[in-house]
């Protein structure tokens, strides 16, 4: 009999789970299903259903065990990995309140300036707790919540995040892990427990809603018996703690230990690395998480990534393919014409109120080909403008290990080279969340199991490069791309006024 683990990966377009043959070191199934966020809301509000997620998740864990053939009793662990942040609220009965405001929800700068206040400004809470509030994190959707809708406000009884939702509902057991608890802005990421300044700061009832705080090696509990039904599992199965997106990508591309580097170009953009010591940005642009091997992951998140570049591919009306070739017809920097992707505002730098901007426009650049690549562009400059700050905190990158859409393109695998001035492989497992969540169900299990194992030789192990997608800088393409960055940043400094002032007059119109 085979022994199988699955990964799940819930984020803000589909649900993908894997099945991973633990003896063969090879993924035997997959399974993925799509979805929308919830239509017609206000301008900066982002929306999803948490139904969304558990129903997607039955019928992507469903479709990955047909194609690996499974046995129920093969199944041993599940982990769960979910997009950050997203705020789900039940009541006392367990039921969801509302629908989640997700990360890349920017609807609530007033609430994120009115928590900091009451710390006593950026810089205060950033000692007491490591981290601003941004619009992204989730204190600041609690807040909104009391505010804005007080009735609900009132059953609120339980605070889950995205994969937390998931795990209760797989167990009937709420709890939070280090890694995504770190991303609500609620707790000390260097004590690893609530902040009681920020917490008073929202309600000074808050902590009886939050759920108890467990390490990344424990497991949540195992299968109840409705969830093991509806996924065609048995009820011995484990469920592990699980950890958000960016956490679980780490375990999924080997980034265990000091010295590695991760860079994921999908809706979103991250780049983390792991720590033994929690790195805290003083001026609060890197974001200080837990990871969830129970170390820490300093991180950047830039919020427009493939959301920028298929808007121009959609505009185009090409595939993938056709919109790289496109693309490769323009120079290296586009004939000056720059990209600020600031579509969905803007977390590193902090810019909830920006917009996009083509920069550059004149009869020279205004070709479809330019706009395709300043797009692949001009989103890796804003991904170095937060890699540029991790160096300055003491992380050195010589390596990028990319996942994500972006890092299908062998385009876009050089712009990325280039402009990082780094070394950018790839990994034969591509999706490095949902692989992450089943090597770090594979790592819970084995100790249960009453294995001392870590997780780094668990990733030595599983986790392997694709070294026919190696690319290295070019130094005259690296030198070009320096300029440009430096353009780049003068020009999101320069017009953050004016994006203010924009939101103003949209709202008022």
């Amino acid at each position: 009999m085979r022994t199988l683990v699955i990964g799940i990966d819930s984020g803000t377009q589909s649900t993908k789970a894997l099945v991973l043959d633990v003896r063969r070191k090879r993924v035997v199934g997959a399974g993925s299903q799509a979805y929308d966020l919830i239509p017609g809301l206000p301008p900066g509000a982002k929306e999803q259903h948490p139904h969304t997620w558990r129903d997607a998740m039955i019928q992507a864990v469903r479709a990955a065990l047909r194609e690996a053939k499974a046995q129920p009793a093969e199944v041993r662990a599940i982990g769960v990995s979910g997009q950050q942040h997203g705020f789900v609220p039940l009541d006392a009965k367990g039921e969801v309140i509302r629908p989640a405001k997700l990360w890349c929800d920017t609807s609530t700068a007033a609430e994120c300036e009115e928590i900091m206040k009451a710390v006593g400004g950026v810089k205060a809470t950033i000692r007491a707790m490591g981290n601003a509030v941004l619009p992204g994190f989730t204190a600041s959707k609690i807040l909104w919540l009391k505010k804005h809708e007080p009735q609900n406000y009132r059953r609120l009884a339980t605070v889950l995040l995205p994969h937390d939702y998931l795990n209760w509902w797989l167990t009937g057991r709420a709890v939070m892990e280090y890694g995504d608890a770190s991303g609500t802005a609620l707790m000390d990421v260097r004590k690893r427990r609530w902040c009681a300044k920020v917490l008073k700061a929202i309600d000074p009832e808050l902590e009886s809603k939050l759920p108890p705080l467990i390490s990344s090696d424990q497991p949540v509990g195992t299968l109840r018996p409705e969830a093991a039904e509806a996924l065609g599992l048995t009820e011995e199965v484990l469920v592990s703690a699980g950890g958000g997106d960016n956490m679980m990508g780490a375990i999924g591309t080997g980034n265990t230990r000091p010295g590695v580097v991760t860079a994921s170009f999908g809706t979103s953009g991250t780049i983390y690395a792991c720590c033994d010591e929690p790195i805290v940005d003083p001026e609060g642009e890197i974001a200080a998480f837990c990871d969830s091997t129970n170390r820490w992951l300093p991180l950047l998140c830039t919020m427009n990534v493939t959301v920028a570049t298929e808007m121009v591919r959609r505009e185009l009306k090409l595939d993938l393919d056709a919109f790289n070739r496109l693309a490769a017809k323009a120079p290296v920097g586009s004939d000056g014409l720059i990209l600020l992707p600031y579509l969905e505002g803007e977390r590193t730098p902090n810019v909830p109120d920006g917009t996009g901007v083509f920069f550059g426009v004149n009869t020279r650049t205004f070709e479809a080909s330019h706009f395709a690549r300043a797009a692949m562009e001009g989103v890796t400059l804003g991904m170095n403008y937060g890699l540029r700050r991790l160096v300055e905190l003491g992380v050195r990158a010589t390596q990028i290990r990319v996942t994500g859409g972006g890092a299908k393109s062998k385009l876009w695998r050089q712009i990325m080279a280039d402009v990082f001035n780094a070394e950018v492989v790839t990994l034969k497992v591509a999706e490095g969340a949902a692989y992450g969540a089943a090597l770090q169900a594979l790592w819970c299990w084995r100790r249960e199991q009453g294995e001392d194992v870590a997780i780094e030789a668990i990733t030595d192990t599983y986790v392997q490069l694709n070294p026919r997608e190696t690319t290295q800088p070019v130094p005259e393409n690296a030198a070009r791309y320096a300029e440009l960055q430096t353009l780049q940043d003068e020009l999101s400094r320069a017009l953050r006024p004016s994006f203010s002032r924009h939101r103003a007059w949209v709202t008022r119109g």
